[in-house]
């Protein structure tokens, strides 16, 4: 750059010719992706997720891109005269007002200049200085600053009752509002015991019509205050709890994300749903039951000195009561906690059968399976029942031994203090007495509520615990944001590859050893259980838990960033899901930048435009839940060109013609060869008729490779091939001989 570039974007962003060909939204998430890598943190530009409406990247956008890969980042606004004193500080990221962005990379107060850098540039490129007139034509004031998070990631971090209080204690801002206006409030609650305090011992007593109006005056003011600040502190809890809970949900969701793939296959569906937002509840109790009680204590903190300036024995009478009901409340705390607990599994057992009823209920329908299901829910509705009753029985003895107490609070308090008042010489007022049943209440009232809240908390722990069991799984989160991006070719190497499913007696495979350069169309066949799936599945990135080595153009998996890795897949398995949506969503996958063309072009390479142009809305057709209005052949077509419209060098189809009619099937096989141009291809098929053109054949037995060559060859040495072969080619043989067409299918054939 020189210094006649100084006006423009370009001058900051790159050279002209290269801003020409980069738009200037690339330009900022370069910059950005040079910031992070500056801390170590790697970040794919294919990773960043553009807000709905949001044409240019906001500096908030980027941070929570940055922060979710497993850095820190924060947006901000700032002046020249700050930004300037930033000196020896790491790479800033300073966005333009054409939606470009450049890299700060050190700052002169004295000659008052800021070095910037090409964000498309090396780490070597000479910076530019620029002075404040020239960077105020360009700078639109906004900053994104980077680091690497030194503690432990959020995203990772284990879910507990600390987890959850550091998440609530992160609305400082909130939490003293309320803190404020519930100390205002509590002051205001001696109010009313004063007036009627004053008013039965001035007004009635004395029959003061002067002091009637004077507090009348009071309570009308008081009120006002009372009933503002009343609705401002329920606006601030509102604002809270929404905060929190959007936050929570957010954090939850990354996490259910974050778990392998593994682990939802082990778990049963219904149940662990159940679990996981078992975490509402504790939120519910500590934006609802503990805060409410922690701002009552509040009141008892302001209430209670004035209590014992009234009588001191009723105050401690008072609560020596609350205390009385706390002990039982603890001592019935373990009991309670164990039978809840097993209320709660019970429960969650019963959403387990409701959630696998709903999901497979045209199972259900077309085999007549409603009795088996009516019958295996009143199992578990009586079991709900049976530790339901056993509950409310157990948390009765600790209501009934309360009960009199709670009485006595309301009650006998005033009897007593109607004792003191007759038998003292210096005993309560009337006025004093009322003052004092008005203001004991709302004092054991937290006190009664600390109780309670411990009684809460067995519900709470169990929830947590719950929650926990699946949220604090180990995550991919690191595999995820961390390890290396290189440009993937498709040549596979298996170096002595060993593995085995936990539980496992015997290896799924065994010592499996071979590779293929890329570009290779590489066919998987064995029988049932010979590890094809495992391979594509140790390929993917679902199990590493792997010994021996199996290598991507010459990088062991391992140490390949695992986004980047399933991003330059295309995977098509034998029973693919469709989103709820239309053709082009489901084709696009929600990635942005692919237009109708690369939909149209993926829709021509996997053999479904010609169904799709049939359908009276095209590509803009809407795809029920379930993919109920296509078929399964259909749905399948739809997934192959979701695998092929990012253009991967390295494809994955497992069983993906299982699912088609012939006819669509003979459409596919006809395009795999021009699908495979240039891309490596495992395709996994039982049917070897689909594989005779593949440029290698792999066969698989009992974990283990049996042979690997083309058709030809392995028709000749390999008894396996051979075998399987026959068995799918009966028919044809049969016809030769008899002379007969018989019309079976290789799929008839080989059963």
């Amino acid at each position: 750059m020189d210094d006649s570039d100084h006006g423009g974007s370009a001058s900051i962003s790159g050279p002209e010719d290269r801003s020409q060909r980069i738009s200037p939204v690339m330009i900022r998430l370069k910059a950005v992706v040079a910031a992070a890598h500056f801390h170590g943190i790697n970040l794919d530009v294919r990773d960043f997720a553009a807000e709905a409406g949001e044409a240019i990247p906001s500096p908030a956008t980027l941070a929570r891109w940055v922060n979710d890969q497993g850095g820190v980042a924060r947006g901000m606004r700032l002046k020249w005269r700050y930004l300037v004193k930033m000196s020896n500080s790491p790479p800033i990221v300073l966005m333009l007002t054409d939606g470009s962005a450049a890299l700060m990379v050190n700052a002169d107060p004295a000659k008052g200049v800021v070095w910037l850098r090409d964000p498309l540039g090396g780490e070597g490129d000479i910076p530019l200085p620029v002075d404040e007139l020239r960077l105020s034509q360009v700078w639109s004031g906004d900053v994104l600053l980077v680091k690497r998070r030194r503690d432990q990631n959020e995203a990772d971090a284990p879910i507990n009752a600390l987890w959850l209080a550091k998440m609530v204690m992160r609305e400082k801002k909130s939490l003293r509002d309320i803190m404020l206006a519930s100390m205002a409030l509590s002051v205001l609650q001696i109010f009313p015991a004063l007036i009627v305090m004053q008013v039965l011992n001035s007004v009635i007593n004395q029959h003061s019509m002067a002091t009637l109006v004077s507090i009348v005056a009071i309570v009308l003011v008081l009120s006002f205050y009372e009933v503002l600040l009343g609705y401002g502190r329920r606006e601030l809890m509102m604002v809270l709890t929404t905060r929190i809970d959007t936050r929570l949900s957010l954090h939850l969701f990354s996490r259910l994300l974050a778990l392998p793939l593994e682990y939802f296959e082990r778990q049963q569906t219904g149940n662990l749903l159940g679990r996981v937002v078992a975490i509402y509840k504790v939120r519910d109790f500590m934006t609802g039951s503990l805060m409410s009680t922690f701002l009552d204590m509040f009141t008892l903190v302001v209430i209670l000195p004035f209590l014992f300036y009234l009588s001191s024995t009723l105050a401690w009478l008072t609560i020596a009561s609350a205390g009385l009901i706390g002990l039982i409340i603890v001592v019935f705390m373990a009991p309670v906690t164990a039978v809840m607990g097993r209320q709660i599994r019970a429960e969650m057992e019963r959403s387990s059968v409701l959630y696998e009823t709903v999901a497979g209920i045209r199972t259900v329908k077309t085999l007549a399976l409603e009795p088996t299901r009516k019958q295996e829910w009143d199992i578990r509705t009586a079991d709900v029942v049976k530790w339901k009753l056993a509950a409310g029985r157990m948390m009765n003895w600790p209501t009934t031994m309360v009960e009199p107490l709670n009485l006595f609070i309301s009650r006998g308090i005033i009897l007593v203090g109607a004792y003191l008042a007759l038998t003292s010489p210096n005993g309560m007022s009337g006025g004093a007495l009322m003052a004092f049943m008005m203001l004991g209440g709302r004092v054991a009232s937290p006190l009664v509520g600390l109780a309670r809240l411990l009684d809460k908390m067995n519900e709470v722990q169990i929830s947590l615990s719950e929650a926990g069991s699946v949220l604090n799984q180990p995550t991919e989160t690191k595999a995820l944001t961390t390890g290396m991006r290189p440009v993937i070719h498709g040549a596979l190497s298996f170096d002595h590859v060993n593995f085995s499913y936990p539980g496992a007696a015997n290896k799924a495979l065994d010592n499996v050893d071979f590779e293929i350069p890329a570009g290779t169309m590489l066919g998987l066949v064995g029988r049932s259980g010979s590890g094809k799936s495992t391979i594509t599945r140790l390929l993917q990135g679902v199990s590493r838990n792997y010994t021996g080595y199996l290598k991507l153009d010459g990088v062991d998996l391992r140490e390949i960033n695992l986004t980047h890795l399933r991003r330059s897949f295309g995977v098509v398995l034998q029973d693919n899901f469709l989103f709820r949506g239309t053709i082009r969503d489901n084709i696009t996958a929600g990635r942005p930048g692919f237009t109708i063309d690369d939909v149209m072009r993926a829709a021509r390479l996997a053999g479904a435009e010609e169904f799709i142009e049939r359908m009276p809305a095209g590509y803009e057709t809407w795809i029920e839940e379930g993919s109920t209005n296509i078929s399964g052949g259909q749905r399948q077509r739809l997934a192959i060109a979701r695998a092929v419209i990012s253009d991967p060098k390295l494809m994955i189809l497992d069983e993906a013609t299982s699912a088609l009619d012939p006819e669509s099937e003979a459409l596919v096989n006809a395009n795999l060869e021009r699908i495979g141009k240039g891309r490596t291809m495992v395709i996994v098929s039982h049917r070897l008729s689909s594989l005779v053109n593949c440029d290698q054949i792999l066969v698989m037995d009992k974990g283990a490779v049996a042979d690997i060559g083309p058709h030809e060859v392995l028709l000749e040495r390999c008894a396996i091939y051979r075998t399987l072969w026959m068995q799918q080619n009966r028919h044809t043989e049969g016809r030769s001989a008899s002379g007969r067409h018989t019309g079976s299918s290789p799929l008839i054939g080989g059963e």
